[in-house]
Formats: structure tokens, C-alpha cells, sequence
């Protein structure tokens, strides 16, 4: 039991490792496309494959857990909880990437105005980031949820995004190449503030046992979440 302990505290360290790795991951890809700095994006590209082999070891460590310790109760909910962070975890990763991707795009094209509200939601969904991880660390649900509630602004900031983008491309047909690319920019911050919130989820999981998924649609009270069936 003693090395079981010992395993699920090597565990506990690898997802914050790699959790700081996406943090900086989305740091650099966004400071990139305001800086107009190749050497971030690029830099950004290089480390990915660290985060997939991350991915892999924390993957592997987990099964082997779970198939040779048969946990129970909070221990097993915070194995398939690692589990699902760690996935959403690579997920950012490669959204970071994306996002990297398209900064390099934007270089050969002139500026689209100020960049509307891009690096606003940027702010917000590194915010939602280490406020989970913080939460995931400190057992802090109430920290969880906060991040929850964030997400509706970030998809508000996103439908700002997409609509000045629009009214600039019908203003100016010559922009279109780099006001797509903006777009595409926005719709992945939205999916990095997706998984933070999957992730929100799961530690109030790992910490009540309770599932506070879909609240958006079944729960007008997240105070009152509704039981895991």
C-alpha cells in the first residue's frame, strides 16, 4: 500500500508537469501571434512531441494502477480522472499547436486591425487553465467551478470574434486570407477553454463524486449539482 501511495503522488506530479507544459505551450502560441515572433511558434511545434510522450507515460502508469492495485472509492476516482485530464491535457497541447500553426500563417499577410478580442480570450482561457490545475492540486471545488462559469464568456468572446471578423471581411475582401486564420485562431482558444472546463469537471468529481457535466443545460443551480448515476 505504502508503494501504491508513493506511485499515485509520482502520478499526481506528472499531470502538473504536464499541465505547466501546456500552460506555457498556449503562453507562447498566442505571445507569438501578437509578436509576430517565428521563434515562439516554432518553438511551440518542437515541444508537442514531449507532450504526446507525456501523454503516453502518464497513460501507462495509470493502467498499471489500476490492473494491479484494484483501488476503490477515491482512489479509483481519481485514476479515471486522471486519466480524462490527462487526455484533455494533449488535446491542449495540440491546440496550442494549431494556434502556433496559424501564427506562422499570419506572418506573410498584413495585420487584420488589432486583433479584436483574440487576446482578451487568450487571458481568459490561461486563467481557466491553472485555476483547474489549481484546483486539482488544492481538492478546491469551489475554485472548479468558478472555472465552469467562465465559459460562457469565453463563448461570447468567440461570437464577438467571429462577427467583427465577418463585418471586416465584407468591408475588406483583401483581408479574408488572415481574417480566416484569425477565426480558426478563436474557435481553438474556445476548444483550450472546452477541455479546462472538462477538467473543472472532473476534480469536482474527484473531490464530491458528483457529475456537474452538461450543467449548462440540466442544472440552473451549480451549487446543487446533480448525483453521478
Amino acid at each position: 500500500m505504502r508503494h501504491f501511495t508513493v506511485e499515485l503522488e509520482e502520478l499526481n506530479h506528472k499531470l502538473l508537469e504536464m499541465g505547466g507544459m501546456v500552460e506555457s505551450a498556449i503562453h507562447r502560441s498566442v505571445r507569438s501571434l501578437v509578436e509576430q515572433n517565428k521563434e515562439l511558434a516554432e518553438q511551440v511545434i518542437r515541444d508537442e512531441p514531449a507532450i504526446n510522450r507525456m501523454e503516453m507515460q502518464i497513460d501507462g502508469l495509470v493502467t498499471r494502477l489500476l490492473a494491479l492495485n484494484q483501488p476503490v472509492a477515491r482512489d479509483l476516482r481519481f485514476l479515471t480522472s486522471a486519466l480524462k485530464i490527462n487526455t484533455d491535457l494533449e488535446r491542449i497541447g495540440d491546440l496550442a499547436q494549431h494556434i502556433a500553426e496559424r501564427s506562422l500563417s499570419l506572418m506573410h499577410h498584413p495585420l487584420v486591425k488589432p486583433m479584436t478580442d483574440i487576446p482578451k480570450m487568450a487571458s481568459l482561457v490561461q486563467s481557466m487553465l491553472l485555476k483547474c490545475l489549481d484546483a486539482f492540486v488544492n481538492g478546491d471545488t469551489e475554485m472548479a467551478r468558478n472555472v465552469l462559469l467562465s465559459d460562457d464568456e469565453v463563448d461570447n468572446l468567440r461570437d464577438a470574434v467571429y462577427a467583427d471578423l465577418l463585418a471586416t471581411m465584407q468591408r475588406d475582401p483583401g483581408v479574408v486570407p488572415a481574417a480566416v486564420d484569425l477565426i480558426f485562431v478563436a474557435r481553438n482558444l474556445e476548444r483550450i477553454g472546452d477541455h479546462a472546463t472538462n477538467i473543472a469537471e472532473d476534480v469536482v468529481f474527484l473531490v464530491k463524486g458528483i457529475d456537474v457535466r452538461h450543467h449548462a443545460e440540466d442544472e440552473t443551480d451549480l451549487s446543487m449539482p446533480r448525483p453521478r448515476e
